[in-house]
């Protein structure tokens, strides 16, 4: 070892070469030294809790944006919610993002497909749409449509007024397992050539989704279930009234003590989340609820959907929400919902809990009434 009057300098030189060879010393466990390349190597990039305004932001410029933007100009016209810990990834959370989505009247985008798994959640406008396979969707508030990974969709808007709808993929996990790609060169078969289509023709009835899948506990055995890959749910729309109704139906329900009331979108076909790397929750806090703080490996995305403003503690910190706003809860973080209003509130939450389970780490813990941390699960 070096004597200790050249010490510190053996020491700068020896970091600065492991910096300059793109390495890291694991031995480093402190910030708290002169030198910058510590400093640099030490720096992690984390998700952390944030809330982006519905009403005082993201409207306000999805509308200046489709005063400036045409589909000519991209067929794309969203806003990606860019976590601040994480920029400038595009990501929400560390394994999804979410997108507001403003469609003026009566345009419809040509189909695409690609490897991230997307919904599309409806906010406002009753003419919302999306083409899924061959089954063309109108949707409104509160109704979720799947595009799962590799299927050829299209997105836009069937009515005479602006309809904004909020995506989440998880593309942001998918890119760090290298594995995203689009497609936008869709064709059809028209005798023995194969002809590129700006939308693609419908082999469904619109309401294929809800006829076949739409009674739960029932399984039809005369129809195919395989349909896009086969990996995720086939059920492509799932309506707003009848989760609702649940909710309502359940609201003298104790419910848990750590959600409230919290009812997951599940594959008709075998009781699963629709896809493997994400799940969907409505999520009911009524009158004066107050859950208990929870922490989970999870990342959550949650949207307020209907009812009046609340807000949520997160690592002790106070984050108020309203109507469409989103709140970034990253994996690790403490975190309690309350209403302290007289009306019930619903949240639309999405997760990462399927790919954590599939991989063995998905835990939970909670604190009791009287401050104790217990494991969930």
């Amino acid at each position: 070892m070096a004597d200790r009057s050249n010490l510190k300098a053996a020491l700068e030189q020896l970091y600065a070469d492991v910096h300059s060879g793109n390495m890291f010393p694991f031995w480093a466990t402190t910030t708290d030294v002169p030198n910058d390349e510590i400093r640099q190597l030490m720096q992690s990039r984390r998700a952390i809790p944030f809330v982006w305004s519905y009403d005082a932001l993201i409207g306000p410029l999805l509308k200046r944006s489709a005063d400036l933007i045409s589909t000519a100009d991209s067929e794309r016209r969203s806003l990606i919610l860019i976590n601040p810990g994480l920029a400038p990834t595009r990501a929400t959370v560390s394994t999804m993002y979410s997108s507001y989505r403003l469609n003026d009247p009566n345009e419809v985008m040509p189909p695409h497909r690609h490897s991230p798994n997307a919904i599309r959640f409806g906010l406002t406008g009753h003419q919302n749409f999306t083409g899924v396979e061959g089954e063309d969707i109108v949707f409104g508030p509160g109704d979720m449509v799947l595009t799962p990974h590799d299927t050829w969709h299209n997105h836009g808007n069937k009515g005479g007024e602006p309809a904004v709808n909020l995506s989440v993929l998880d593309l942001p996990l998918v890119e760090v397992l290298n594995a995203i790609y689009f497609e936008h060169d869709y064709k059809e078969k028209e005798g023995d050539a194969l002809v590129k289509k700006k939308e693609q023709s419908a082999r469904f009835t619109s309401d294929y989704s809800q006829r076949v899948y739409g009674r739960g506990g029932y399984m039809p055995r005369f129809v195919s279930h395989d349909r896009g890959t086969g990996a995720a749910s086939p059920m492509y729309v799932y309506r707003w009234e009848p989760m609702r109704e649940f909710l309502e139906e359940h609201k003298d329900w104790d419910g848990d003590p750590y959600d409230g009331l919290k009812i997951e979108y599940i594959d008709p076909t075998n009781g699963q989340p629709i896809f493997k790397t994400m799940t969907f929750f409505a999520q009911m806090l009524r009158a004066g609820e107050k859950t208990l703080p929870l922490k989970q490996t999870a990342s959550l995305l949650v949207t307020p959907f209907e009812g009046p403003k609340g807000y949520s503690l997160v690592d002790g910190q106070r984050h108020e929400w309203g109507l469409f706003d989103t709140l970034a809860v990253p994996g690790g973080s403490w975190c309690q919902h309350v209403n302290d209003t007289s009306e019930s509130v619903i949240l639309f939450v999405a997760s990462d809990e399927p790919a954590l389970t599939k991989l063995g780490l998905f835990k939970r813990w909670g604190q009791t009434r009287d401050g104790d941390t217990i494991r969930l699960d």
